[in-house]
Protein backbone atom coordinates (compact mmCIF):
# COMPACT_ATOMS: atom_id res chain seq x y z
CA UNK A 1 0.00 0.00 0.00
CA UNK A 2 2.85 2.37 0.79
CA UNK A 3 4.49 1.63 -2.57
CA UNK A 4 1.18 2.26 -4.31
CA UNK A 5 0.89 5.63 -2.59
CA UNK A 6 4.41 6.54 -3.71
CA UNK A 7 3.59 5.61 -7.30
CA UNK A 8 0.37 7.62 -7.14
CA UNK A 9 2.19 10.66 -5.73
CA UNK A 10 4.83 10.34 -8.46
CA UNK A 11 2.12 10.13 -11.13
CA UNK A 12 0.30 13.19 -9.75
CA UNK A 13 3.55 15.14 -9.95
CA UNK A 14 4.65 14.07 -13.44
CA UNK A 15 1.30 13.32 -15.14
CA UNK A 16 0.97 16.69 -16.96
CA UNK A 17 4.39 16.42 -18.57
CA UNK A 18 3.82 12.75 -19.47
CA UNK A 19 0.55 13.68 -21.18
CA UNK A 20 2.32 16.42 -23.12
CA UNK A 21 4.82 13.95 -24.59
CA UNK A 22 2.07 11.41 -25.31
CA UNK A 23 0.06 14.03 -27.18
CA UNK A 24 3.16 15.04 -29.13
CA UNK A 25 4.02 11.40 -29.91
CA UNK A 26 0.57 10.47 -31.21
CA UNK A 27 0.33 13.69 -33.20
CA UNK A 28 3.68 13.16 -34.92
CA UNK A 29 2.94 9.46 -35.48
CA UNK A 30 -0.28 10.18 -37.36
CA UNK A 31 1.43 12.93 -39.34
CA UNK A 32 4.24 10.61 -40.47
CA UNK A 33 1.83 7.84 -41.36
CA UNK A 34 -0.42 10.20 -43.30
CA UNK A 35 2.48 11.81 -45.15
CA UNK A 36 4.04 8.47 -46.08
CA UNK A 37 0.71 7.15 -47.38
CA UNK A 38 0.63 9.62 -50.33
CA UNK A 39 1.32 8.80 -53.98
CA UNK A 40 4.86 8.54 -55.21
CA UNK A 41 4.67 11.66 -57.34
CA UNK A 42 3.03 13.92 -54.81
CA UNK A 43 6.17 15.00 -53.00
CA UNK A 44 5.15 18.65 -52.51
CA UNK A 45 1.80 17.67 -50.97
CA UNK A 46 3.52 15.18 -48.68
CA UNK A 47 5.89 17.84 -47.42
CA UNK A 48 2.96 20.22 -46.91
CA UNK A 49 1.09 17.63 -44.88
CA UNK A 50 4.19 16.81 -42.89
CA UNK A 51 5.00 20.47 -42.11
CA UNK A 52 1.45 21.36 -41.08
CA UNK A 53 1.19 18.25 -38.93
CA UNK A 54 4.52 18.82 -37.19
CA UNK A 55 3.62 22.44 -36.38
CA UNK A 56 0.19 21.45 -35.04
CA UNK A 57 1.64 18.57 -33.02
CA UNK A 58 4.45 20.60 -31.46
CA UNK A 59 1.97 23.36 -30.62
CA UNK A 60 0.17 20.86 -28.36
CA UNK A 61 2.96 21.36 -25.81
CA UNK A 62 1.53 24.85 -25.13
CA UNK A 63 -2.12 23.82 -25.21
CA UNK A 64 -2.68 24.68 -21.52
CA UNK A 65 -1.46 28.27 -21.71
CA UNK A 66 -2.72 29.12 -25.22
CA UNK A 67 -5.66 26.77 -25.67
CA UNK A 68 -7.55 28.82 -28.25
CA UNK A 69 -4.41 29.56 -30.31
CA UNK A 70 -3.37 25.90 -30.39
CA UNK A 71 -6.91 24.93 -31.46
CA UNK A 72 -6.79 27.46 -34.32
CA UNK A 73 -3.45 25.99 -35.43
CA UNK A 74 -5.05 22.54 -35.39
CA UNK A 75 -7.96 23.84 -37.50
CA UNK A 76 -5.51 25.34 -40.02
CA UNK A 77 -3.54 22.09 -40.16
CA UNK A 78 -6.80 20.21 -40.78
CA UNK A 79 -7.82 22.55 -43.58
CA UNK A 80 -4.38 22.54 -45.27
CA UNK A 81 -3.13 19.03 -44.78
CA UNK A 82 -6.07 17.04 -43.45
CA UNK A 83 -4.30 16.37 -40.13
CA UNK A 84 -7.06 15.41 -37.69
CA UNK A 85 -5.39 14.10 -34.52
CA UNK A 86 -3.78 17.44 -33.44
CA UNK A 87 -7.15 19.12 -33.99
CA UNK A 88 -8.95 16.47 -31.94
CA UNK A 89 -6.45 16.72 -29.07
CA UNK A 90 -6.68 20.53 -29.11
CA UNK A 91 -10.49 20.41 -29.01
CA UNK A 92 -10.26 17.86 -26.17
CA UNK A 93 -8.13 20.26 -24.10
CA UNK A 94 -10.34 23.22 -24.99
CA UNK A 95 -13.48 21.34 -23.85
CA UNK A 96 -11.76 20.45 -20.58
CA UNK A 97 -10.84 24.07 -19.94
CA UNK A 98 -14.00 25.85 -21.04
CA UNK A 99 -17.50 25.01 -22.15
CA UNK A 100 -18.86 28.19 -23.64
CA UNK A 101 -19.46 30.01 -26.93
CA UNK A 102 -15.77 29.91 -27.86
CA UNK A 103 -15.82 26.11 -27.72
CA UNK A 104 -18.93 25.99 -29.90
CA UNK A 105 -17.42 28.35 -32.51
CA UNK A 106 -14.09 26.52 -32.69
CA UNK A 107 -15.86 23.16 -32.86
CA UNK A 108 -17.90 24.40 -35.81
CA UNK A 109 -14.76 25.76 -37.52
CA UNK A 110 -13.06 22.41 -37.04
CA UNK A 111 -16.04 20.70 -38.65
CA UNK A 112 -15.92 23.13 -41.59
CA UNK A 113 -12.18 22.52 -42.00
CA UNK A 114 -12.79 18.76 -42.03
CA UNK A 115 -15.49 19.05 -44.66
CA UNK A 116 -13.51 21.47 -46.87
CA UNK A 117 -10.43 19.27 -46.79
CA UNK A 118 -12.43 16.35 -48.17
CA UNK A 119 -13.26 18.35 -51.33
CA UNK A 120 -16.27 20.25 -52.56
CA UNK A 121 -17.70 17.41 -54.61
CA UNK A 122 -17.70 13.67 -54.79
CA UNK A 123 -18.54 10.91 -52.41
CA UNK A 124 -15.88 11.88 -49.84
CA UNK A 125 -17.52 15.27 -49.34
CA UNK A 126 -20.88 13.84 -48.33
CA UNK A 127 -19.22 11.20 -46.13
CA UNK A 128 -17.36 13.93 -44.21
CA UNK A 129 -20.54 16.00 -43.92
CA UNK A 130 -22.34 13.17 -42.11
CA UNK A 131 -19.41 11.64 -40.21
CA UNK A 132 -17.74 14.93 -39.22
CA UNK A 133 -20.09 15.73 -36.33
CA UNK A 134 -19.41 12.32 -34.79
CA UNK A 135 -15.64 12.62 -35.27
CA UNK A 136 -15.43 16.15 -33.90
CA UNK A 137 -18.19 15.64 -31.32
CA UNK A 138 -16.50 12.60 -29.76
CA UNK A 139 -13.40 14.60 -28.81
CA UNK A 140 -15.46 17.52 -27.54
CA UNK A 141 -17.80 15.26 -25.54
CA UNK A 142 -14.91 13.44 -23.86
CA UNK A 143 -13.23 16.74 -22.99
CA UNK A 144 -16.46 18.24 -21.67
CA UNK A 145 -17.05 15.19 -19.47
CA UNK A 146 -13.52 15.29 -18.04
CA UNK A 147 -13.73 19.06 -17.47
CA UNK A 148 -17.11 18.86 -15.77
CA UNK A 149 -15.88 16.06 -13.53
CA UNK A 150 -12.79 18.05 -12.58
CA UNK A 151 -14.90 21.10 -11.79
CA UNK A 152 -17.19 18.98 -9.65
CA UNK A 153 -14.28 17.46 -7.73
CA UNK A 154 -12.74 20.91 -7.28
CA UNK A 155 -16.04 22.26 -5.94
CA UNK A 156 -16.25 19.35 -3.50
CA UNK A 157 -12.72 20.00 -2.31
CA UNK A 158 -13.43 23.71 -1.94
CA UNK A 159 -16.58 23.01 0.04
CA UNK A 160 -14.71 20.54 2.26
CA UNK A 161 -11.91 23.04 2.89
CA UNK A 162 -14.38 25.82 3.68
CA UNK A 163 -16.34 23.52 5.98
CA UNK A 164 -13.13 22.55 7.79
CA UNK A 165 -12.10 26.20 8.12
CA UNK A 166 -15.55 27.13 9.45
CA UNK A 167 -15.46 24.23 11.89
CA UNK A 168 -12.07 25.34 13.21
CA UNK A 169 -13.31 28.94 13.45
CA UNK A 170 -16.41 27.86 15.39
CA UNK A 171 -14.28 25.70 17.68
CA UNK A 172 -11.90 28.59 18.33
CA UNK A 173 -14.80 30.96 19.02
CA UNK A 174 -16.30 28.40 21.39
CA UNK A 175 -12.97 28.08 23.22
CA UNK A 176 -12.64 31.85 23.55
CA UNK A 177 -16.23 32.14 24.72
CA UNK A 178 -15.71 29.38 27.28
CA UNK A 179 -12.54 31.04 28.57
CA UNK A 180 -14.31 34.37 28.92
CA UNK A 181 -17.25 32.69 30.65
CA UNK A 182 -15.04 30.87 33.15
CA UNK A 183 -12.96 34.01 33.74
CA UNK A 184 -16.11 35.96 34.54
CA UNK A 185 -17.41 33.18 36.76
CA UNK A 186 -14.12 33.01 38.68
CA UNK A 187 -14.22 36.78 39.09
CA UNK A 188 -17.75 36.65 40.46
CA UNK A 189 -16.96 33.75 42.76
CA UNK A 190 -13.65 34.94 44.18
CA UNK A 191 -13.63 38.74 44.02
CA UNK A 192 -16.29 39.17 46.70
CA UNK A 193 -14.73 36.65 49.07
CA UNK A 194 -11.21 38.04 48.65
CA UNK A 195 -12.46 41.59 49.16
CA UNK A 196 -14.09 40.48 52.44
CA UNK A 197 -10.82 38.91 53.59
CA UNK A 198 -8.92 42.09 52.71
CA UNK A 199 -11.50 44.18 54.53
CA UNK A 200 -11.22 42.09 57.72
CA UNK A 201 -7.43 42.18 57.59
CA UNK A 202 -7.45 45.94 56.94
CA UNK A 203 -9.65 46.49 59.97
CA UNK A 204 -7.17 44.62 62.17
CA UNK A 205 -4.30 46.58 60.68
CA UNK A 206 -5.75 50.04 61.35
CA UNK A 207 -7.04 48.98 64.82
CA UNK A 208 -4.24 46.93 66.40
CA UNK A 209 -5.44 47.77 69.94
CA UNK A 210 -8.78 45.96 69.69
CA UNK A 211 -9.49 43.33 72.27
CA UNK A 212 -8.74 39.62 71.89
CA UNK A 213 -12.42 38.83 71.31
CA UNK A 214 -12.53 41.15 68.32
CA UNK A 215 -9.30 39.70 66.94
CA UNK A 216 -10.59 36.17 67.44
CA UNK A 217 -13.87 37.00 65.69
CA UNK A 218 -12.11 38.65 62.76
CA UNK A 219 -9.68 35.74 62.43
CA UNK A 220 -12.57 33.29 62.45
CA UNK A 221 -14.36 35.27 59.73
CA UNK A 222 -11.16 35.43 57.65
CA UNK A 223 -10.69 31.68 58.02
CA UNK A 224 -14.29 30.86 57.06
CA UNK A 225 -14.29 33.25 54.13
CA UNK A 226 -10.98 31.87 52.87
CA UNK A 227 -12.31 28.31 53.15
CA UNK A 228 -15.43 29.24 51.18
CA UNK A 229 -13.29 30.94 48.53
CA UNK A 230 -11.12 27.82 48.22
CA UNK A 231 -14.19 25.60 47.86
CA UNK A 232 -15.64 27.86 45.20
CA UNK A 233 -12.32 27.96 43.37
CA UNK A 234 -12.03 24.17 43.54
CA UNK A 235 -15.50 23.76 42.03
CA UNK A 236 -14.79 26.19 39.20
CA UNK A 237 -11.42 24.61 38.41
CA UNK A 238 -13.07 21.19 38.51
CA UNK A 239 -15.03 22.24 35.44
CA UNK A 240 -11.76 22.90 33.61
CA UNK A 241 -10.34 19.51 34.56
CA UNK A 242 -13.39 17.33 33.92
CA UNK A 243 -14.91 19.26 30.97
CA UNK A 244 -18.41 18.24 32.05
CA UNK A 245 -19.96 21.68 31.85
CA UNK A 246 -22.94 22.00 29.54
CA UNK A 247 -23.53 25.68 28.75
CA UNK A 248 -22.18 26.53 32.18
CA UNK A 249 -24.88 24.64 34.08
CA UNK A 250 -22.47 23.03 36.53
CA UNK A 251 -20.38 26.10 37.30
CA UNK A 252 -20.70 26.78 41.01
CA UNK A 253 -21.89 28.50 43.04
CA UNK A 254 -25.34 29.09 41.56
CA UNK A 255 -26.72 32.06 43.51
CA UNK A 256 -30.36 33.07 43.74
CA UNK A 257 -32.32 36.08 44.96
CA UNK A 258 -32.92 34.30 48.26
CA UNK A 259 -29.16 34.55 49.00
CA UNK A 260 -29.19 38.37 49.08
CA UNK A 261 -29.69 38.57 52.85
CA UNK A 262 -26.68 36.31 53.43
CA UNK A 263 -24.62 38.42 51.01
CA UNK A 264 -25.48 41.62 52.85
CA UNK A 265 -24.82 39.94 56.22
CA UNK A 266 -21.29 38.99 55.09
CA UNK A 267 -20.52 42.63 54.32
CA UNK A 268 -21.91 43.73 57.65
CA UNK A 269 -19.75 41.17 59.40
CA UNK A 270 -16.74 42.65 57.63
CA UNK A 271 -17.47 46.03 59.19
CA UNK A 272 -19.34 47.76 56.37
CA UNK A 273 -22.46 49.67 57.38
CA UNK A 274 -25.07 48.25 55.02
CA UNK A 275 -28.78 48.98 55.15
CA UNK A 276 -30.99 46.85 52.96
CA UNK A 277 -34.57 46.80 51.81
CA UNK A 278 -35.42 43.71 49.78
CA UNK A 279 -39.01 43.23 48.69
CA UNK A 280 -39.22 40.46 46.14
CA UNK A 281 -41.73 37.72 45.52
CA UNK A 282 -40.61 34.18 46.28
CA UNK A 283 -41.21 32.98 42.73
CA UNK A 284 -38.65 35.25 41.06
CA UNK A 285 -37.24 33.43 37.99
CA UNK A 286 -33.81 31.89 38.38
CA UNK A 287 -32.14 33.91 35.61
CA UNK A 288 -33.43 37.18 37.06
CA UNK A 289 -32.54 36.13 40.61
CA UNK A 290 -28.97 35.30 39.60
CA UNK A 291 -28.57 38.63 37.84
CA UNK A 292 -29.92 40.49 40.87
CA UNK A 293 -27.47 38.63 43.09
CA UNK A 294 -24.55 39.45 40.76
CA UNK A 295 -25.45 43.15 40.70
CA UNK A 296 -25.50 43.39 44.49
CA UNK A 297 -22.42 41.19 44.84
CA UNK A 298 -20.33 43.21 42.41
CA UNK A 299 -21.48 46.50 43.92
CA UNK A 300 -20.57 45.41 47.45
CA UNK A 301 -17.26 44.04 46.18
CA UNK A 302 -16.40 47.44 44.74
CA UNK A 303 -17.39 49.04 48.05
CA UNK A 304 -14.97 46.68 49.85
CA UNK A 305 -12.20 47.52 47.39
CA UNK A 306 -12.61 51.25 46.79
CA UNK A 307 -14.91 52.64 49.50
CA UNK A 308 -14.16 50.76 52.70
CA UNK A 309 -16.01 52.14 55.67
CA UNK A 310 -18.56 53.95 53.51
CA UNK A 311 -22.18 53.48 54.47
CA UNK A 312 -24.03 51.59 51.75
CA UNK A 313 -27.69 51.20 50.93
CA UNK A 314 -29.11 48.20 49.04
CA UNK A 315 -32.61 48.46 47.62
CA UNK A 316 -34.24 45.62 45.67
CA UNK A 317 -37.90 45.79 44.75
CA UNK A 318 -40.25 44.73 42.00
CA UNK A 319 -42.66 42.06 40.91
CA UNK A 320 -44.22 40.24 38.04
CA UNK A 321 -45.24 42.51 35.18
CA UNK A 322 -43.39 45.63 36.44
CA UNK A 323 -39.80 44.38 36.50
CA UNK A 324 -37.17 44.45 39.24
CA UNK A 325 -35.16 47.51 40.29
CA UNK A 326 -31.81 47.04 42.01
CA UNK A 327 -29.99 50.03 43.50
CA UNK A 328 -26.76 49.99 45.51
CA UNK A 329 -25.51 53.39 46.71
CA UNK A 330 -22.59 54.24 48.95
CA UNK A 331 -21.57 57.58 50.40
CA UNK A 332 -18.19 59.19 49.78
CA UNK A 333 -15.46 56.98 51.29
CA UNK A 334 -13.15 58.27 54.00
CA UNK A 335 -10.11 56.31 52.80
CA UNK A 336 -8.92 57.22 49.31
CA UNK A 337 -6.73 54.20 48.67
CA UNK A 338 -7.99 50.77 47.53
CA UNK A 339 -7.45 47.54 49.39
CA UNK A 340 -7.24 45.49 46.18
CA UNK A 341 -6.48 46.41 42.56
CA UNK A 342 -9.34 46.31 40.06
CA UNK A 343 -9.19 43.78 37.24
CA UNK A 344 -11.29 45.89 34.90
CA UNK A 345 -13.86 43.14 34.41
CA UNK A 346 -16.53 43.49 37.08
CA UNK A 347 -18.87 46.17 35.78
CA UNK A 348 -18.33 45.03 32.20
CA UNK A 349 -19.46 41.50 32.93
CA UNK A 350 -22.28 42.91 35.01
CA UNK A 351 -23.50 45.07 32.15
CA UNK A 352 -23.35 42.10 29.78
CA UNK A 353 -25.41 39.98 32.17
CA UNK A 354 -28.07 42.66 32.49
CA UNK A 355 -28.27 43.23 28.72
CA UNK A 356 -28.59 39.50 28.08
CA UNK A 357 -31.78 39.32 30.14
CA UNK A 358 -33.15 42.46 28.47
CA UNK A 359 -32.45 44.90 31.29
CA UNK A 360 -30.62 48.20 31.79
CA UNK A 361 -27.68 49.17 34.00
CA UNK A 362 -26.46 52.63 34.99
CA UNK A 363 -23.35 53.34 37.05
CA UNK A 364 -21.73 56.58 38.10
CA UNK A 365 -20.89 59.00 40.91
CA UNK A 366 -23.51 60.65 43.05
CA UNK A 367 -23.77 64.35 43.93
CA UNK A 368 -22.13 63.87 47.36
CA UNK A 369 -19.09 62.02 45.95
CA UNK A 370 -20.35 58.50 46.44
CA UNK A 371 -21.17 55.88 43.84
CA UNK A 372 -24.39 54.37 42.59
CA UNK A 373 -25.12 51.20 40.66
CA UNK A 374 -28.72 50.96 39.47
CA UNK A 375 -30.23 48.31 37.25
CA UNK A 376 -33.65 47.35 35.98
CA UNK A 377 -34.54 43.79 34.94
CA UNK A 378 -37.70 42.77 33.09
CA UNK A 379 -40.10 40.33 34.71
CA UNK A 380 -42.93 39.64 32.25
CA UNK A 381 -46.29 38.86 33.77
CA UNK A 382 -46.47 35.51 31.96
CA UNK A 383 -42.98 34.31 32.88
CA UNK A 384 -42.78 31.20 34.99
CA UNK A 385 -40.05 29.67 37.04
CA UNK A 386 -37.77 27.32 35.10
CA UNK A 387 -35.47 25.08 37.12
CA UNK A 388 -33.13 24.60 34.18
CA UNK A 389 -32.45 28.24 33.33
CA UNK A 390 -28.75 28.82 32.80
CA UNK A 391 -26.90 32.01 33.57
CA UNK A 392 -25.12 33.31 30.50
CA UNK A 393 -21.87 35.22 30.52
CA UNK A 394 -20.50 37.24 27.62
CA UNK A 395 -16.89 38.19 26.86
CA UNK A 396 -15.46 41.24 28.59
CA UNK A 397 -14.64 44.56 27.11
CA UNK A 398 -14.92 47.50 29.59
CA UNK A 399 -13.21 48.45 32.83
CA UNK A 400 -14.71 48.51 36.30
CA UNK A 401 -14.47 51.48 38.57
Amino acid sequence: MRRLRRWYAWWRTHAPRIRDFLYLFFGLLTVVLQASAGDEGAEINDWLVLGAGVVASVALLWRRRFTVTVTLIGIAAMAVGGIFVPLGLALLTLAIRRRDLVLAILTFLGYVALVLNSGVSGEAFWVSVFTGPFMIGTWVAIGAFVGARRDLVASWQDRAERAEAERELRAEQARLGERARIAQEMHDVLAHKVSLIALHAGGLEVNPAVGPEKIEGSARLIRETARQAMEDLREVLGVLRSDTSVAGADLAPVPQAADLERLVADSRAAGVTVTSEITLAADVPLSIGRTIYRIVQESLTNVHKHARGASTEVLVSGGRGEGVTVRVTNIRPVAADSLLPGAGAGLVGLRERVVLVGGRLATGPTADGGWRVEGWLPWPSGQTVSPVEVDKVSPLGEGER
